[in-house]
């Protein structure tokens, strides 16, 4: 595979997490939120936040598949691997996504925690995928918008390759 082309730096990346981490903190200041992360793409984005934010927080996370090894566009069909394992009723919940594409996964997760009773629920998403929305989502805490390219890097893969990169790569062709 030839070189692949870089679509934001690892210091693009960085200051939307610092931008990130400044309006949660604003908003959550005295609430303890439950952040709520969706691996397994998730886990750099959310360890660098958790750490910008340097607050009171807690972490939990839930595992969603729609794509299935060697694909790059979804299945459409959005699967539970791992659920929660505390309650969330009455918690300030933050769903945490490494990246919004075409908004089933996000949504089908929305869905499963409403019904959870939560005090609040909101979404932090650091890439957002809008040409590809299928559902609309909405997300409180946005990261920075990509073009339609299939990306990898910053904890998001294609075959669990990939995920290494500091920076924000386009796979395709």
């Amino acid at each position: 595979m030839s070189e692949l082309q870089v679509v934001c730096s690892e210091q693009c990346i960085r200051s939307a997490v610092e931008r990130l981490a400044c309006e949660i903190r604003s908003d959550y200041q005295d609430k303890n939120p439950l952040l709520i992360g969706v691996l397994k793409g998730v886990f750099v984005f959310m360890a660098d936040l958790v750490r910008s934010l340097n607050m009171p927080l807690e972490v939990e996370f839930v595992r969603l598949s729609s794509y299935g090894y060697g694909r790059t566009e979804s299945s459409g069909d959005v699967k539970v691997i791992h659920g929660l394992e505390s309650g969330i009723e009455g918690r300030h919940v933050l769903v945490v996504e490494d990246i919004v594409d075409e908004g089933r996964t996000l949504d089908h997760l929305l869905r499963y925690l409403n019904e959870q009773k939560p005090a609040s629920l909101k979404v932090c998403a650091l890439f957002n995928k809008p040409s590809r929305r299928q559902v609309p989502v909405n997300i409180d805490y946005l990261g920075l918008t990509i073009p339609n390219v299939f990306v990898v890097g910053c904890g998001l893969d294609y075959d669990e390759k990939f995920r290494y990169f500091p920076d924000l790569r386009c796979l395709d062709d």
